[in-house]
């Protein structure tokens, strides 16, 4: 049996019990299992969309500044090691297995089982406590006031990037509602820093960080330096500080001022962070599968999770710099909201094809066609098709100079991956 086989098996059979949130689950499982949760100090890091880029950030820089220093985020794109990091290194699968088992024989045989989020949760809680991290950079997976990620009870710094109508299934139908589940990560006294929101949601975290008297900073995003030369990396600037900017998208803007922003409030507890190892940090910060340039069978390809609406206006924002004609390859889960993705990403003369996600709840192509043409009828070409690798192979068959972008749910970029070496 592969190592890889060995974790799959230890975490398979709690998918099953599906999303479920709640925290009394979780606080059980941790307390079995002698609450790592409360050796690890944690920055808290909510919102829609930018959480990953957030953490990565962090990540990096409190690496570089010499810490000890864990980060959690989910989903991952090809296996479960992507999820635990420390100090920029996925954790071994080896400790992986190990942690897991610790987990599973912590697990009462007549009680609620907990989820898999919760497991693999309850596994970086684990891992970081064993492994004497300094801190934990913790992304939330769903909402916040329920997620299982929410135990820690006075984080170091609590993060809301940002917020838009995505899980409205399970969060509230309206801004407010998913907003208040997002709030829910904010602990009394703590320091909160939060992104741009809209409207509605500025007024509900208003009323929380006064409710729970949170010092709070409100970002702006930091502003772009003009490269001295074609093809130089981008440079930012966040109040006095100049930085590297490698993420691409105008989004990366308001992401890395809100990392700064937090990092500066560590400073001012006595964190030992040079300017010198943010700016070294910053550079070094790596996101895959968010606006990343990839090569496949010698051409140039686009690749973004542009999973929601909010994503999808963002990566638009960048094609649109690009100033190219562009072909889309795209798959989408069904509970996305389809329309509002197609308003934000497609304009007349675009070519779309479209795909199905393997092993997940996906939308129909032949759906989402229709859709497609309704919205943008001025489509240069809509097709579908059964397998991602089919369009590809389609489109690599074409002689174009245009920008081919494969965009949509996160999880077909994870199979793309997988399977890079075999197509």
């Amino acid at each position: 049996m592969s190592i890889q086989t060995e974790v799959d098996l230890l975490i398979r059979p709690f998918k099953r019990f599906g999303v479920n949130l709640g925290l009394e689950r979780i606080n059980k499982l941790l307390a079995n299992l002698g609450n790592p949760h409360h050796q690890v100090p944690i920055i808290h890091v909510a919102g829609t969309n930018g959480k990953g880029s957030v953490c990565a950030y962090l990540s990096s820089v409190l690496t570089q500044a010499g810490y000890r220093v864990g980060r959690y985020t989910s989903p991952h794109l090809v296996d479960w090691t992507e999820r635990i990091y420390l100090n920029e290194q996925p954790i071994k699968q080896t400790d992986l297995i190990s942690v897991l088992k610790q987990i599973t024989t912590a697990i009462k045989p007549h009680g609620e089982s907990p989820t898999q989020f919760e497991v693999i949760t309850a596994a970086a809680w684990l891992y970081f406590a064993q492994q004497k991290v300094d801190l934990a950079v913790m992304e939330v997976g769903l909402g916040g006031r329920l997620d299982a990620t929410n135990v820690c009870r006075d984080p170091l710094v609590s993060i809301i990037v940002s917020i838009s109508r995505e899980h409205w299934q399970r969060l509230g139908s309206t801004l407010t509602a998913i907003t208040t589940e997002k709030a829910g990560v904010l602990k009394p006294n703590c320091p909160a820093i939060i992104g741009q929101l809209p409207p509605e949601a500025v007024a509900v975290v208003q009323d929380k960080v006064r409710e729970l008297n949170c010092p709070t900073v409100w970002v702006e995003p930091a502003t772009e330096i003009k490269p001295n030369s074609p093809g130089a990396t981008r440079l930012a600037k966040y109040q006095d500080l100049e930085y590297p900017l490698p993420l691409l998208g105008e989004v990366q803007l308001i992401n890395s001022a809100i990392a700064i922003a937090t990092i500066k409030q560590l400073q001012k507890r006595g964190w030992a962070i040079s300017n010198t190892a943010v700016q070294q940090g910053m550079a070094k910060t790596q996101w895959l599968g968010r606006l990343q340039w990839t090569t496949w069978r010698n051409r140039q390809l686009l690749i973004d999770g542009a999973h929601n609406p909010a994503a999808a206006i963002s990566l638009r924002q960048y094609i649109d710099t690009l100033q190219k004609p562009v072909i889309f390859i795209l798959g989408i889960l069904s509970t996305k909201d389809h329309q509002e993705i197609f308003q934000a990403l497609l304009r007349s003369g675009d070519s779309l094809h479209l795909v199905p996600v393997p092993d997940h709840s996906t939308a129909k192509p032949t759906d989402l066609a229709t859709l497609a043409n309704q919205i943008c009828p001025q489509l240069k070409e809509c097709r579908t098709y059964g397998d991602l690798f089919q369009a590809l192979a389609t489109v690599w068959q074409q002689e174009t100079d245009s920008l081919i972008v494969f965009c949509g749910s996160l999880y077909l970029i994870g199979y793309f991956f997988s399977k890079l070496n075999r197509y």
